[in-house]
């Protein structure tokens, strides 16, 4: 929503602008969506490490 607000600011203030934003804004998320996808990929990995590394001392602490 507030995305939203600043586009339409940004449409009274300058028009011309504010549609160079809306054609532009699909193409960057599209440019940016694997490095979400592997940023996503690394913290599960690293929660897995994690996990695997902790694993003996909550077996241990289970005892």
């Amino acid at each position: 929503m507030i995305k939203f607000l600043l586009w339409f600011i940004l449409l009274v203030l300058c028009w011309p602008l504010a549609l160079v934003v809306l054609i532009l804004f699909p193409l960057v998320w599209l440019l940016l969506l694997p490095f979400r996808l592997v940023g996503i990929a690394v913290g599960g990995v690293l929660d897995l490490v994690g996990a695997i590394l902790r694993l003996p001392a909550r077996l241990v602490r289970a005892i």
